[in-house]
C-alpha cells in the first residue's frame, strides 16, 4: 500500500506546518510500516518523521477509516501520564487542501525496530520484551472514564468508525458483526458463514458479560513497532492508529498473535492472565478477530487470494473449538 510522492508535494506538505528552509528538505522513504506510507525528513530544523495515510478508497476495514485522526490526543495522554516513549506529534493535518488524505509530522524516535535487530541474543530479547511489557502496563492503565470523560467501549477516537456502546459486551459484538461485514464484502466469506459467525458470538454471549473497564489498548504491538536503541532498550512504541478503548484480554490475544507475549514480556507486565473457562473462549474468538481482518487486507490490498485462503483455514481451526462448546 505505501505510495511514492514527489519531493515538490513532499515540501509543500512539510511547510505549510514547520518554518524549515525548503531548500533544505531531503526525504528518505521509511521502508518499515505496510498501512501508512512514512518518510524521514531531514532539514535545517533537524530531522522528522511524515506520516501520510493511504487513500480512503484502499479497501480499508471498518476500524481503518481516518484512523490517524485519534493518534493526536492517543500521544498527548500517553506524555501527559505514561513513561511509555512516544513521539511528539509536531503538526497533524486533516483538511486535505493539499492532498486527498491526512497527514502527519512527528519528532524522531531513535533506534531501530525490533523485528531488524538479527543480532540479539535471546536474554537482549527478554529485556526488550520486558520493557514493553512495563511500558504497556502503562497504557492499559489510561482507562476511558477518566481519560474520555465516558465510561463507553470501542473504538472512540475521532475517526469514529462505530457507535460508543456501554458495555464491553455491546462494543464487540458491534465490532465483530462488523469485521465480518468486511469479509463479506471482499467476498472472503459468503453470508451464511458470516452469519453462522454472528450467531457463535450470540450462543457464547455470557462469557463476554461481566464488567469490563475500558482500558486504552495498543492492538498492535509486534516487531516493527517496537523501537530499540544502541544500548538494547526500548526507545519507542509507534502506531497507536488502531488502538481501541476495550477489554485488555483482546490485547493479549494480539500479543499471542504477534509472538509478543513471552514470560519476559509477563514478568514485566506484572500481572497474569485470566486462564479460567471463559477466559478461554473470549481468548479464541479475540484471537479470531485478530485473523478474520487478514481476510479483507489480502484480498483488497495485496490482491491475494491464495494467502486470504491460508487466514480462512486458520480461522477455521480457531472455529473448531467454539463450535464442539455448544
Amino acid at each position: 500500500m505505501p505510495e511514492t510522492f514527489a519531493s515538490d508535494m513532499l515540501t509543500m506538505l512539510v511547510c505549510k506546518h514547520v518554518a524549515v528552509a525548503d531548500e533544505s528538505l531531503r526525504f528518505d522513504r521509511v521502508t518499515t510500516g505496510k498501512h501508512n506510507t512514512s518518510y524521514w525528513v531531514k532539514s535545517n530544523l533537524g530531522c522528522f518523521i511524515l506520516r501520510i495515510a493511504p487513500p480512503d478508497d484502499s479497501g480499508l476495514l471498518f476500524y481503518e477509516r481516518l484512523m490517524m485522526r485519534q493518534e493526536p490526543a492517543i500521544h498527548h495522554l500517553l506524555r501527559d501520564y505514561t513513561s511509555v516513549p512516544v513521539a511528539d506529534i509536531i503538526a497533524f493535518d486533516f483538511d486535505r487542501s493539499l492532498i486527498d488524505r491526512d497527514y502527519m509530522v512527528m519528532s524522531v524516535l531513535p533506534g531501530q525496530p525490533l523485528s531488524e535487530m538479527t543480532h540479539f541474543l535471546q536474554t537482549d530479547y527478554d529485556r526488550v520484551l520486558e520493557q514493553v511489557g512495563r511500558y504497556l502496563h502503562q497504557v492499559h492503565m489510561l482507562t476511558a472514564d477518566v481519560h474520555m470523560a465516558q465510561g463507553v467501549c470501542g473504538y472512540l477516537g475521532a475517526h469514529c468508525p462505530m457507535v460508543p456502546q456501554p458495555t464491553w459486551a455491546e462494543a464487540f459484538t458491534v465490532m465483530w458483526n462488523a469485521l465480518l461485514d468486511d469479509v463479506v464484502a471482499c467476498d472472503g466469506y459468503d453470508r451464511a458463514l458470516a452469519n453462522a459467525l454472528r450467531d457463535l458470538l450470540e450462543y457464547h454471549r455470557q462469557c463476554f458479560e461481566r464488567l469490563v473497564e475500558p482500558q486504552l489498548l495498543h492492538m498492535d504491538v509486534w516487531g516493527q513497532n517496537i523501537l530499540v536503541d544502541a544500548a538494547g532498550n526500548v526507545s519507542g512504541l509507534v502506531d497507536f492508529d488502531r488502538a481501541l478503548w476495550g477489554d485488555v484480554e483482546i490485547e493479549f490475544a494480539v500479543l499471542d498473535y504477534c509472538g509478543i507475549s513471552e514470560p519476559s514480556f509477563w514478568r514485566g507486565y506484572g500481572l497474569s492472565r485470566d486462564e479460567s473457562p471463559s477466559a478461554m473462549i473470549r481468548r479464541q474468538f479475540y484471537l479470531l478477530y485478530e485473523v478474520l481482518k487478514y481476510i479483507p487486507i489480502s484480498i483488497w490490498r495485496r490482491q491475494d487470494r491464495a494467502r486470504a485462503d491460508t487466514y480462512k483455514q486458520y480461522a477455521m481451526r480457531l472455529i473448531q473449538p467454539l463450535i464442539t462448546k455448544t
